[in-house]
């Protein structure tokens, strides 16, 4: 195993890991700001479009 791949449990893993090159450490705020701006919108949306749901089928 090497020192950078600490996480790893097994060599076979080890190995998977470099093969595929699985990042370990994932940077979220290096995401444009319109990006950003989009995913909110869209989650915002889904949400507001579930309560819309749930509440017209509870008051029908």
């Amino acid at each position: 195993m090497d020192k950078e791949n600490k996480n790893s449990i097994n060599d076979v893993e080890d190995h998977l890991n470099k093969v595929s090159g699985n990042p370990t450490k994932i940077n979220t705020s290096g995401v444009p700001k319109g990006i950003r701006i989009i995913g909110y919108f869209f989650i915002t949306f889904f949400v507001l479009l579930i309560l819309t749901a749930f509440f017209t089928a509870v008051l029908k």
